[in-house]
């Protein structure tokens, strides 16, 4: 089915890029993760089912997207995916937050309830954050010392300085060698396409920001060692899937269970059998499948 490339201008002046896929009538919205873009949703506008009305949206400082005023926090992303809905009068949707998209997913219907039907989390930042820590002189990480400011994390000599030499003089085998031994553990994209998401992850201009962003995000009743929480988590009164990869590196058993503790009752988990942290990639049937359930259970009781 076609998809296409958009563009929207935001009351905050942010130009907003996001994918249109043709047809269908009932309406899902993508939040990407870090490192990626609307264009790392691209199996998932082919191949899901064609009656539902696909947008992905790149978020503020990604893709095609603008980056004119940098982000401090995830609330401000969820923001930006407020006003966007807004400009297309979008309402009665569905919501799909992959990875950091889980968070400013779950802000976003903390913020902003009514507007939503159901949320998926799929391989989602806890409720309580994703801490980033500090490097140690021999460059492991150092879980004693959470950074707190955003200087700190941007001049970060174990992740952040590493990624964005990368991004900024096309290292390719230093971006792939890293998605190989945390995301892409089980199977892989094929070549060309693989090349196509390389380019897609040197579009970002926010790493430093998002990592900070997810270092102080915290909507559970919880302190999360660093900020204490908003307990909006406990307000989200949709039904919510949250989903994880068994063989997920980057999010643990623990964040996902933060999650379903800090929802509550609405929250379900399902565990992807033998996915990653890229089950878009690892096993697209089944991802499709719980999720196409999942979102049945609304249209039947519609």
């Amino acid at each position: 089915m076609l998809v296409e490339m958009k563009k929207i201008l935001l009351a905050n002046g942010e130009t907003m890029a996001y994918r249109e896929r043709e047809g269908g009538h009932v309406p899902v919205v993508l939040i990407h993760g870090n490192m990626t873009s609307s264009k790392h949703w691209d199996l998932v506008m082919e191949r899901m089912d064609e009656h539902y009305k696909l947008y992905a949206i790149d978020m503020r400082g990604f893709g095609g997207s603008s980056y004119h005023q940098p982000i401090t926090s995830i609330k401000e992303l969820a923001q930006d995916v407020k006003d966007w809905v807004d400009e297309l009068g979008l309402t009665g949707f569905s919501l799909i937050g992959w990875s950091t998209g889980g968070a400013v997913a779950m802000q976003f219907e903390a913020d902003y309830p009514g507007y939503c039907n159901q949320l998926v989390l799929l391989a989602s930042a806890s409720t309580r954050g994703y801490p980033f820590f500090g490097t140690k002189e021999d460059g492991s990480v150092d879980v004693g010392r959470r950074l707190q400011i955003l200087d700190e994390v941007r001049k970060d000599k174990g992740k952040t300085l590493p990624v964005q030499n990368a991004y900024d003089n096309n290292d390719r085998e230093f971006l792939r060698a890293l998605w190989n031994m945390l995301i892409y553990t089980h199977a892989r994209p094929h070549e060309a396409l693989y090349e196509e998401y390389i380019d897609d992850m040197r579009s970002q201009r926010n790493l430093a920001e998002i990592y900070h962003a997810l270092n102080t995000f915290n909507i559970s009743a919880h302190h999360n060692g660093l900020v204490a929480g908003s307990n909006q988590a406990s307000s989200i009164s949709i039904p919510v899937l949250v989903l994880r990869g068994d063989r997920d590196q980057v999010i643990s058993n623990e964040m996902t269970a933060e999650i379903v503790e800090d929802i509550g009752e609405n929250a379900s988990l399902v565990e992807l059998v033998n996915s990653g942290h890229s089950p878009l990639v690892d096993d697209l049937d089944q991802l499709l499948g719980v999720i196409t359930s999942f979102l049945q259970q609304k249209e039947e009781i519609s």
